[in-house]
């Protein structure tokens, strides 16, 4: 069983997966359970929670829980720059005229929230961002030498979920998107294809995921779909051998397909085996006819860029609370919300310690100062324990700048200059390692 992914690659009718609540049918007990571990977790370590007074579906995030997405949010659009990608903001709302132009409209409305009249328009929260990314890309004119552009957008979009499926933050009303359309000739979809592929393989490294599989999610039978065989036949080709020349193992699956083309789709599991959606990418010959799109070629003729949607972690509020139940809250170094926590052992290396932190702080790593008002050392380290690093610090290490430090893989390091330990504790985070230690 599948869940739809909450992105724009993936919009499609509610009950076209029946019995399975990414469709909007109520969940199986076991996925509650399955679902449980984020939830609970989440509010334990304060990283997120909800009220009824702001709705079901409308998580908020707590200072940890934002330290967390603000630190994956610029990691992607970091790696997004160095892959060549622009980024954009786009309005979250956008008028009826333009959903029912992108396809939208016909075949997503039962997912869309109910439009709002505003004189003589109507305004729809949007449920994706290719739409607007099209608009965007029309706006200019572009020359073939322009080609591929990439446009990007850490973007909000809103579905109308079922209240019986919403839970924790995996299926949400409100979802901010890691987006991005890529505007190329035909000639550039395979490469195009592939880079995305790998981008995606790179973060997983980082953030230590490991992908359960990999499916190319084909249309299944009904009038769910975009009714252009030719469009889906060579869309579906060139996925196709985007995935045989990359070596991957994978399996088509019928039925899973966006509305308007066929996509990878990258399958990751939870404790109880259960798979999501988490990152994907499209061919879509769709939307550029439907926008008029266009670029002049080498022959001064006007011709049809293709269009390429992918998402490196899918939505935020998913990855999250993946990241949360795949580490049980003892995140990667460079994604944990404090990184190192400070542990004088009396009052008396108390100072010394609140200059540790702030050297911390010039080095941009996010420190803590837990002291002995904090209860016993042995007590302040188990609070710890989910931090990456303790650095603890006692009379001998205050009198000469040395820092004892604890990694949270049960390590305990001989005594070091604070400098170095901090300069190789800054390395392993810039580098977005998944190691608390290196072996130098």
């Amino acid at each position: 069983m599948s869940r739809r992914a909450d992105r724009c690659s993936d919009p499609k009718p509610r009950g076209e997966c029946p019995g399975a609540s990414p469709c909007g049918h109520s969940p199986h007990p076991d996925e509650e359970t399955a679902m449980s571990d984020h939830r609970k977790l989440g509010r334990e370590l304060a990283l997120f929670d909800t009220d009824p007074l702001i709705g079901a579906g409308l998580p908020y995030w707590l200072p940890d829980g934002a330290t967390v997405r603000h630190a994956l949010e610029e990691y992607i659009r970091a790696a997004e720059r160095r892959a060549g990608y622009r980024h954009v903001y786009s309005p979250v709302l956008g008028k009826r005229e333009l959903y029912e132009l992108s396809g939208h409209w016909q075949h997503y409305s039962d997912d869309m929230f109910p439009p709002m009249d505003l004189g003589a328009e109507q305004m729809v929260l949007r449920p994706s961002l290719c739409p607007h990314h099209a608009v965007i890309y029309r706006s200019r004119g572009h020359s073939y030498r322009e080609l591929p552009l990439r446009m990007a957008e850490l973007g909000g979009m809103y579905r109308s979920e079922l209240s019986g499926v919403l839970g924790g933050l995996t299926r949400v009303r409100a979802i901010q998107l890691n987006d991005a359309h890529i505007f190329c000739t035909l000639d550039q979809v395979a490469d195009e294809a592939g880079a995305a592929l790998e981008m995606i393989r790179r973060a997983y490294e980082a953030l230590g995921i490991t992908p359960a599989r990999y499916r190319l999610s084909l249309p299944g039978p009904g009038g769910k779909y975009v009714a252009a065989p030719e469009l889906w036949r060579r869309s579906t080709a060139l996925l196709t051998d985007v995935l045989d020349r990359s070596g991957l193992p994978y399996e088509a699956v019928e039925g899973e397909a966006a509305f308007y083309g066929p996509k990878i789709d990258v399958q990751v599991a939870d404790g109880a085996g259960r798979e999501s959606t988490l990152s994907t990418v499209q061919v879509d010959f769709h939307q550029p006819e439907r926008f008029d799109l266009h670029y002049i070629g080498p022959d001064g003729a006007r011709h049809r860029p293709v269009m390429v949607h992918r998402s490196v972690i899918g939505s935020v509020e998913r990855a999250v609370a993946h990241l949360i139940e795949e580490h049980g809250g003892a995140f990667p170094a460079w994604l944990a919300p404090t990184q190192l926590v400070v542990l004088p052992i009396s009052e008396a290396e108390l100072a010394r310690a609140e200059e540790l932190v702030r050297r911390c702080d010039e080095l941009g790593l996010r420190a803590e100062l837990a002291g002995p008002d904090r209860g016993s050392l042995g007590a302040r380290i188990r609070e710890a324990r989910l931090v990456p690093y303790q650095a603890v610090v006692g009379a001998r290490e205050a009198a000469d700048g040395r820092v004892a430090l604890r990694l949270r893989d049960g390590r305990r390091l001989d005594p070091v200059p604070a400098d170095e330990a901090l300069a190789r504790i800054d390395a392993l985070v810039k580098a977005h390692s998944t190691d608390v230690w290196d072996a130098a």
